[in-house]
């Protein structure tokens, strides 16, 4: 009698085995194909290329490579002597032109003290080099604030909190106007930007709470979804010379699926994680509307 139990338990028991794995990797199916998550992720920060406003040498770095600076911290000055001589000489034009004015301005109160004893002609040119006068007084002095302003500019400060880039100028450099020199990575931009494949976009809301696995960190980081792209290239249309849409004649039945830019803001980060921007992660949406109902619900009180 024992032995018909034991094969039926050993029975039972192996199929229950064979439940269970089956009810795993079905699990574990659902969850690869269709949950909302993603090892395609990768930290992002806005990148603030540094061009000077004047052409120069560089007279002096204040900044290393890699270093933490703050807004307006400078990070490198160029020579300032020719702006400065620049300046000197528009100074000197507005106190010729002021000199000018003034002697104008004698003339024409002058003629117009001589009444009837001076021609009106007379009168018309000393009124029109009083305004001459004061035409290139204000010139002038616009003069003196472009000089100034490239002194100014001459000192190159950082626009935004963040870190430098790993190739900071040196002494003597030459620069150009325009032309960037070094970089700043934004440290208030951090964010993570997951690529999702279009079929798993039911489960994506912005609002919804994200876990970030970094790759080669143990640290717990979470987020939410900030936005979702609007858009993305089509690789099989192109536009003609003549604007018309030119599609790709060859069609391949294999098809996958796009991958969609999903941002992701950061919440949680611990003190000691290092924030990298191009850093690898592991990005899983969670469903927060199934968490909340999981919760128990508050009793209400009873009426007194």
């Amino acid at each position: 009698m024992k032995k018909p139990i034991l094969t039926i338990g050993r029975v039972v028991l192996t199929l229950l085995v064979v439940a269970f794995a089956c009810l795993v990797i079905w699990r574990m199916v659902m969850y690869y194909m269709f949950a909302p998550w993603t090892r395609d992720g990768h930290i992002r920060a806005d990148i603030v290329q540094i061009a000077p406003d004047v052409s120069g040498l560089i007279q002096q770095v204040q900044v290393r490579d890699n270093q933490p600076v703050k807004r307006g911290q400078v990070l490198f000055s160029i020579d300032q002597d020719r702006f400065k001589l620049a300046l000197r000489q528009a100074q000197a034009a507005v106190a010729d032109r002021q000199e000018t004015l003034a002697q104008a301005q004698r003339e024409n109160k002058r003629n117009r003290g001589l009444g009837n004893l001076v021609p009106g002609e007379q009168l018309e040119e000393s009124q029109s080099k009083v305004a001459r006068a004061e035409s290139a007084l204000a010139e002038a002095k616009v003069a003196v604030d472009a000089a100034q302003l490239n002194l100014d500019r001459s000192v190159i400060r950082s626009p935004v909190d963040g870190y430098v880039n790993d190739r900071a100028p040196r002494d003597r450099e030459f620069v150009t106007a325009g032309r960037p020199v070094l970089s700043v990575v934004d440290s208030a931009s951090f964010h993570i930007d997951g690529y999702f494949e279009e079929t798993k976009l039911d489960g994506i809301h912005v609002g919804q709470s994200v876990d970030i696995r970094v790759i080669g960190d143990n640290a717990r980081l979470r987020g939410h979804v900030e936005s979702i792209v609007a858009g993305i290239e089509d690789r099989d249309r192109t536009s003609g010379s003549n604007l018309l849409p030119n599609v790709n004649p060859a069609f391949s039945w294999v098809r996958l699926a796009q991958r969609i830019p999903v941002r992701i803001a950061f919440d949680e980060v611990p003190q000691d994680f290092r924030m990298i921007a191009g850093r690898t992660a592991t990005v899983s949406i969670i469903d927060d509307a199934a968490k909340d109902s999981a919760k128990p619900q508050a009793k209400p009180e009873a009426s007194k």
